[in-house]
């Protein structure tokens, strides 16, 4: 076999950290560089930061959508060298972060503009009237026929300080404006003018949050002669609020249904890696089809979570494993309170030769059972396969749409989840030159790198032929990622360790004979043996 480990790294797919519940509205830049030595400490190698809310200059409001932006310098009492020593900082000393982002909301913050402050004074302003509701009140903003400028200003400014992606939140508010005319123009003016800008200065790396009305999505979002965006996808993660997680999960799986149709990836927001429910974002996470970040408090990390969600390249990056479909409900018309798993479908490689991963959670208050067969797999109709399981590795026998001779048990509890992989099987005729010993055809299975919860993600490519000089087989396959590499074989099971670049041996199948399982399916006995 033929490993080939790929070190290239898309944006998306590298992890990503979000200040919002790990240090909150009061950052610092000395809370904020106590956290990245937490996560440096614990070799937590992130390759996008994002610094949330708190940063900007602001006045005193009395509430959160009362308090108003000043300048597009940081807060000179909370980071009193300026935004781009900050960053500069951050860059030099912690070389794996490739990304910064930094958060605003569309309107530059949740009460606007301040009008004491440099902004009011650089750019044309107007007054608007927000309707009741979240915010309400009247609220002062940058006025449509100068927005453009005062974007473009802006993100220079973020550009020539480091920042090379934002987080734009509150976007909706331009739909909240009371008055149908100011609506009408700002609506428009805001959309075009933040597109254009986070194109021009930041090559589309941005976030649309808080943009699910329709005036957005389908001006700025459907539209696909530009780079797709991320796009929250959800309400936030509210690590307080214990009702809130397997909704947040049931609803992003149900979101993406129509989602999956806009130029965007999804974007199920952060969590909490030592969270009571942190299993269940990131199973729910991994499978989505959209980035990971994590918001954990300095110290508070959960490394064999975080090792199960992402891959080491050789270079020494953390690298997520994203599937290559956008992972989304395979039952619409299902309630949230129905007594039923969720099942969240998303897809690894190319039509009909490629993985399903199906993520179940368990949404409801009560333990529940079901039996799942291939045919709840999309993409898998043609063809036979075996269906692993992340949690335990326990692999079904072969089975198809057509024969269904063998089916997944499940019975999770509240909070339970589970990732389930159903790998094609490919069947080669040992054919050759001299007559030998041995079985005539073999059939294997690609298990990509096994202990991951979306490990097939992490095949790039991969070949399997048949040697004729020597009758053996040769398997090929390039990854994204260090770790232990899975193959199957029908009468036994092949695991190997992937250490560094490129490694070339020939597979051997083991005699041990498989044992059944006394389930609702048999299930294929795993034989490892280590290629180092």
């Amino acid at each position: 076999m033929l490993y080939r480990i790929h070190t290239k790294i898309p944006l998306d797919d590298g992890l990503a950290f979000c200040t919002w519940n790990s240090i909150g509205q009061n950052i610092t830049e000395e809370k904020l560089s106590n956290t990245l030595a937490s996560l440096a400490k614990n070799n937590i190698n992130i390759s996008s930061l994002i610094i949330d809310d708190g940063w900007q200059s602001v006045n005193s409001g009395d509430s959160q959508f009362q308090t108003a932006w000043l300048e597009f310098e940081a807060s000179k009492e909370r980071f009193p060298r300026g935004l781009k020593a900050t960053v500069g900082d951050i860059r030099e000393k912690y070389k794996n972060i490739k990304h910064v982002a930094v958060w605003h909301a569309l309107f530059g913050y949740w009460g606007g503009i301040a009008p004491e402050g440099r902004i009011a004074k650089e750019y044309k302003t107007k007054v608007v009237q927000l309707k009741n509701g979240i915010s309400g009140g009247k609220v002062m903003v940058v006025s449509d026929e100068d927005v453009d400028r005062f974007y473009k200003d802006f993100y220079t400014f973020l550009s020539e300080s480091g920042v090379d992606s934002v987080k734009t939140d509150g976007q909706f508010f331009v739909d909240e404006v009371n008055e149908s005319d100011d609506r009408r123009s700002l609506i428009r003016a805001y959309q075009d003018a933040w597109s254009i800008a986070q194109l021009r200065h930041l090559s589309a790396r941005a976030i649309s949050c808080m943009s699910q009305t329709p005036q957005i999505m389908f001006h700025s979002l459907l539209p696909t002669n530009k780079p797709r965006i991320l796009f929250r996808n959800s309400d936030d993660f509210f690590p307080d609020i214990p009702a809130s997680h397997p909704w947040h999960i049931f609803c992003n799986a149900h979101n993406s249904i129509f989602t999956q149709h806009l130029n965007i990836l999804p974007d199920w927001d952060m969590f909490q890696t030592s969270h009571d429910y942190a299993a269940f974002h990131a199973a729910g996470r991994c499978v989505s089809g959209g980035p990971v970040y994590i918001t954990d408090v300095a110290g508070q990390h959960n490394l064999g979570l975080i090792a199960q969600m992402t891959g080491n390249t050789p270079r020494g990056d953390t690298v997520i494993l994203r599937p290559h479909r956008v992972g989304k409900s395979t039952s619409a018309y299902n309630s949230y309170d129905d007594a039923i798993l969720l099942k969240v479908a998303t897809y690894v490689g190319k039509a009909h030769t490629g993985i399903s991963i199906l993520g179940v959670f368990n949404c409801t208050p009560r333990l529940l059972t079901e039996i799942i067969g291939l045919d709840a797999f999309p993409g898998a109709e043609t063809g036979r396969y075996i269906i692993r399981s992340h949690t335990d590795g326990q692999i079904t026998a072969p089975t198809s749409v057509e024969t269904n001779a063998a089916f997944v048990h499940l019975e999770l509890p509240v909070r339970g989840w589970e990732i389930l992989s159903a790998f094609p099987l490919q069947t080669f005729k040992l054919q050759r030159e001299r007559p030998s010993k041995g079985p005539e055809e073999i059939t294997i299975a690609n298990l990509g790198v096994i202990g991951k919860m979306t490990g097939a993600a992490a095949i790039v490519d991969t070949n399997s032929y048949i040697d004729c000089s020597s009758g053996r087989l040769r398997i090929w396959t390039s990854l994204k990622v260090l770790g232990t590499f899975g193959e199957l074989h029908v009468d036994s099971y092949l695991e190997s360790t992937v250490t560094n670049g490129d490694q070339d041996s020939t597979s051997q199948t083991s005699s041990n004979a498989p044992s059944k399982m006394t389930s609702s399916a048999s299930s294929l006995a795993a034989q490892f043996r280590e290629i180092v």
